[in-house]
């Protein structure tokens, strides 16, 4: 009773501010692995190779883990607010109006940088195909071309996703052939194991410092939550595809990792000596083992994909400035839709990851600097989520008794290991995180703490 009652209220307000609800499961779930991205590790593989000295898989064995838990949390708000706006709403109702829009506002620096990250992607693919073409071109091309057609519709989107990602999956299926096949005639460039223990010696502090920055792998499958009000059939569908998106990325992710760890022909301490080779790394590997027409096609689908992640991620983005400015927490003319478009939101979300990614591309380090701060801001978000979880269950007691393990174990577990990989993450990520935290306060300060939308 209490979703239907959620769903009607909140169906009023789809209704009121131009939503429609016409994305079904297999949308759902397309929005999800093309933001995951099924090949993600691609372009953070020599990032995450340096940092774990060499335990890539482990790295996404941990970071699986410890999104599951965040994933489960998920799946349990999105029942109690069916809404967009994801974990903004979400705190909101478990915790109140001011760490609702903490969570929203520290969940906005990853959805607006997350998208960059994927760009920035795309512009390094296409510059390992076409060189003559410097890469912040390519990065300002694929911004103008996903943004018109988010502009077009979630459902236009959707449909051509779902083709740009029946691509990623039959590359990546050539790849793992084309890699047992190599490993089966030439051997193992590693030791078999070493995508586990490292290929030189083991840190369990430097695999939780790594995980840091591949939970930037992940961010994508909760991006499903974001578009809540825009799904046919309820919550339980939303809650099946971030379940879902979240086992098969992870399944993905560690055979991949582990495949390539074994054709790396350089080690994990030369790569943290040169940070230029670590954004091609997984290129220069495929090369050197598989041959030239493996890496274009890789670095192809890995142009293409990463586009289309940063579409889904643009497109989640937007819903949450949507919902912020719904409730009047940033301006409210990014609540103003056209035809179903959030297009104000859209265009605004657009504009900051064209600003971000061009200035990476233009920068010898500007990968490692995206990716070393881009997801701070999203395992705080995370961590609210969980608070959230106790708040509403526990605390409220909104639904009656509250169950033990699912209420209480799990999200304090997961909340746990996320401050863990919190605390390991950089410096500059951490710094990052604090300004933002400490921007983020000032704007509540300013605004208090019970603003509610006009007409409410």
């Amino acid at each position: 009773m209490a979703e239907e009652s959620q769903v009607a209220a909140h169906g009023e307000d789809a209704e009121h501010t131009g939503l429609r609800r016409n994305l079904g499961f297999r949308d759902l779930v397309v929005y999800g692995l093309l933001f995951i991205a099924p090949m993600a590790p691609v372009g953070v593989f020599g990032t995450l190779d340096a940092k774990s000295g060499g335990a890539v898989a482990l790295v996404y064995v941990v970071a699986t883990v410890a999104m599951a838990f965040t994933a489960f949390s998920y799946a349990q708000m999105v029942r109690v607010a069916p809404q967009a706006g994801s974990v903004f709403t979400y705190a909101r109702k478990g915790l109140g109006e001011g760490p609702g829009f903490i969570a929203g506002w520290m969940a906005m620096l990853d959805y607006l940088l997350i998208p960059a990250v994927a760009y920035l992607f795309a512009g390094i693919a296409m510059e390992a195909l076409v060189p003559e073409v410097d890469r912040w071109v390519w990065t300002g091309i694929a911004v103008v071309v996903t943004t018109l057609l988010n502009l077009w519709g979630v459902r236009a989107a959707a449909r051509v996703g779902f083709a740009v990602l029946a691509m990623e999956i039959v590359v990546l299926l050539v790849f793992v052939v084309s890699a047992i096949v190599a490993l089966a005639q030439d051997g193992a460039r590693r030791d078999w194991w070493s995508p586990l223990t490292g290929d030189a010696s083991f840190s369990l502090t430097a695999v939780i410092g790594a995980v840091s920055v591949a939970v930037l792998s992940y961010l994508g499958f909760d991006a499903i939550a974001s578009f809540a009000e825009e799904v046919t059939g309820g919550s339980a569908k939303v809650a099946r595809a971030l379940l879902f998106c979240l086992a098969l990325a992870g399944v993905l992710f560690i055979a991949q990792t582990w495949l390539v760890s074994l054709l790396e022909p350089v080690s994990s301490a030369e790569l943290a000596a040169d940070p230029g080779k670590q954004g091609s790394a997984f290129y220069d590997a495929v090369e050197s083992a598989v041959g030239g027409w493996l890496h274009d096609l890789v670095a192809v689908s890995k142009a293409i994909g990463a586009a289309f992640a940063a579409l889904a991620g643009q497109a989640a983005g937007s819903r949450l400035l949507f919902a912020m400015g719904r409730e009047r927490r940033l301006p409210h003319v990014l609540a103003r839709t056209d035809s179903g478009v959030p297009r104000v939101a859209l265009l605004v979300s657009a504009t900051v990851t064209m600003i971000a990614a061009v200035w990476a591309a233009r920068r010898d380090d500007g990968l490692d600097h995206l990716v070393s701060v881009v997801d701070v801001g999203a395992l705080t978000a995370f961590v609210l989520l969980h608070a959230s979880v106790v708040g509403w269950f526990v605390v409220q007691r909104a639904e009656g008794p509250p169950h033990w393990l699912r209420h209480v174990l799990l999200p304090v577990v997961g909340a746990a290991i996320l401050i863990a990989v919190i605390v390991e993450a950089s410096v500059a990520a951490q710094v990052v995180g604090v300004v933002w935290l400490g921007v983020g306060l000032i704007v509540l300060a300013v605004q208090g703490t019970t603003r509610t939308p006009a007409g409410r």
